[in-house]
C-alpha cells in the first residue's frame, strides 16, 4: 500500500469513528474518550450510558471482497483492546460500573452495529 492509499484509508477510518460517535451520541451515550492510546494498542471510542463503560472498535469495508468487516476483529485485536481496556479501567476511579465490548461496522456505507460483541477471556 503506498502512501497516498495509507492516508485516504486512515481517513476514511476517522469518518467511520466520527459517524460511529455520532449514532451513539444520538442513542444516549456519552464520549469519555476518543483514541485513546495504551501503548501501541488503541481504542477508537470510549462511551458511558448510565453505568455503562462502552469500548468500541470501528472497522468499515466498501465490500465483503475480504471478509466482512466484523472478521477483522480477531483474536488478536480483542486481545489488544482487552489489554487497552484494564489500562484504562486501572488508570480511573471507576465505582460500581459495568464494561463492556462493542464493535461498530460500516459495510458500503451502511453502519451495523453490535452491542457486547466479545466477553473477556
Amino acid at each position: 500500500m503506498n502512501r497516498d492509499n495509507i492516508k485516504k484509508s486512515v481517513e476514511k477510518g476517522r469518518q467511520y469513528e466520527k459517524l460511529a460517535e455520532k449514532f451513539l451520541i444520538d442513542n444516549g451515550y456519552k464520549t469519555l474518550e476518543k483514541n485513546w492510546q495504551a501503548g501501541h494498542k488503541e481504542i477508537d471510542l470510549i462511551v458511558q450510558k448510565d453505568k455503562t463503560i462502552v469500548f468500541v472498535e470501528v472497522k468499515g469495508s466498501v465490500s465483503k471482497q475480504y471478509g466482512h468487516p466484523s472478521e477483522k476483529v480477531d483474536k488478536r485485536k480483542r486481545d489488544n483492546l482487552i489489554i487497552a481496556a484494564e489500562q484504562y479501567i486501572n488508570a480511573r476511579d471507576f465505582q460500581d460500573n459495568d464494561f463492556r465490548f462493542d464493535i461498530i461496522t460500516f459495510l458500503d456505507g451502511k453502519l451495523e452495529y453490535y452491542p457486547d460483541a466479545f466477553q473477556c477471556d
